[in-house]
């Protein structure tokens, strides 16, 4: 089974709807997880770059040897492939 990202921040979704997001009636979002979609809309209103700042950290603790730099390279050329960011 193929990995599924979050469409915003790009983290890994997992093999349950746990980490989705909701829509406006309470259903899962297809989409995003739930740090970045609550109840139909987004919970972060900046930009690419904030979002890519604030998902550094997490991505360093994630993965053992990771860097910053190597984090920041990765977001950088990912997170503008995602669907929050191609239809911004």
């Amino acid at each position: 089974m193929e990995t599924k990202y979050c469409q915003s921040c790009a983290m890994p979704m997992g093999e349950t709807d746990a980490e989705y997001g909701t829509e406006k009636d309470g259903s899962k979002s297809k989409d995003y997880c739930r740090y970045c979609y609550e109840n139909g809309a987004f919970t972060f209103h900046g930009t690419i770059d904030e979002m890519i700042d604030i998902c550094i950290p997490p991505m360093v603790e994630n993965n053992p040897g990771m860097t910053k730099e190597d984090a920041l390279k990765i977001m950088k050329e990912y997170l503008p492939t995602l669907k929050r960011w191609k239809e911004a």
